[in-house]
């Protein structure tokens, strides 16, 4: 069962559009985190998704929040969300099932265990691929046909074809949009055929938050740390995504490094120790004078020599 919400009362986005929200709670409604912040955009994006059934493919940078955004909108509408990552290792067996031995009855028999795609399609839940544009072209396939708006999966193997439920959602998460790894920032990202890219209805660009909603968000989640001190680690997140679109770094501060970094803040009460814990350790040993320069033009001192290496 579905009512009707408000978007201006639950995204807090200034709009008089109602959405759907199922009523029934399911363990796979995800949990609502409080102080997360929408872009405007793409939360109006993912609610056509949600409300008009229609296929929304989410792009930008890794660290952006593109699978927590979809996320979050489903958690605010109460709708089950599952997420499957198209790595490498995803097998066409693996999205669509395979033949398994099970016990009925004390004899051991073959039986056909489902897939993640075809157990979504038949319930209410909004599937998420994510890293899409990583998945190998055999699942690609697969995935293209149930892309159509009252796409049905065919499974061959048992002469059967599902229907999918009046809501199920599709959704995708990409860092090209099918280009490949053209500036060698995404390695394993594949060149998308047409077809498949054409397919999505709609395609959503998320960046990471204006540097003020992010330490609103850091703050609101470690209160303990001071709100000046928040906004030079957020100047230092900013200064790494930058190096990390030139090719500068080979990695960047995400919006929960840097949560993790107020929180080791706290723990250790020094903010360059607690840096060079939760990001500086993580980073190429050619690239961390650059990361240090970045520290020290935010905060005005230079980094201490960093300590022994916790394994």
């Amino acid at each position: 069962m579905t009512h009707l919400v408000s978007v201006r009362d639950v995204f807090g986005i200034d709009t008089d559009l109602a959405v759907p929200a199922l009523t029934e709670p399911d363990e796979h409604v995800p949990e609502v985190d409080p102080a997360y912040r929408f872009d405007r955009a793409v939360t109006l994006a993912l609610l056509a998704g949600f409300a008009r059934n229609r296929r929304v493919l989410v792009q930008g940078l890794h660290g952006t929040g593109k699978s927590t955004h979809i996320e979050q909108v489903a958690a605010r509408l109460n709708w089950p969300c599952v997420r499957v990552n198209l790595d490498g290792q995803l097998s066409r067996m693996d999205l669509i099932g395979r033949d398994g031995v099970v016990v009925r009855d004390g004899q051991q028999v073959t039986e056909f265990q489902e897939g993640i795609l075809p157990w979504a399609l038949q319930r209410p839940v909004a599937l998420v691929l994510d890293e899409y544009d990583a998945g190998r072209p055999d699942v690609m396939f697969v995935i293209q046909r149930v892309l159509e708006q009252d796409g049905k999966l065919t499974l061959l193997d048992q002469n059967r074809v599902i229907a999918p439920h009046p809501q199920f959602r599709l959704f995708a998460t990409a860092n090209t949009v099918g280009l490949g790894n053209l500036n060698g920032l995404y390695h394993g990202a594949q060149k998308l055929n047409h077809a498949q890219i054409d397919r999505w209805n709609i395609v959503a660009s998320l960046d990471h938050l204006p540097p003020q909603a992010e330490a609103g968000i850091v703050a609101a989640r470690v209160p303990d740390v001071d709100a000046d001190l928040i906004e030079s680690m957020v100047a230092v997140a900013n200064l790494t995504r930058a190096g990390f679109r030139v090719g500068d770094l080979s990695t960047l501060m995400s919006p929960r490094t840097v949560i993790t970094w107020a929180e080791n803040v706290t723990i250790f009460g020094d903010v360059g120790l607690a840096f060079q814990l939760s990001f500086l350790n993580k980073c190429d040993d050619a690239e961390r004078p650059i990361v240090a320069e970045y520290f020290q033009r935010c905060f005005d001192r230079e980094l201490d020599e960093p300590p022994v290496r916790v394994a």
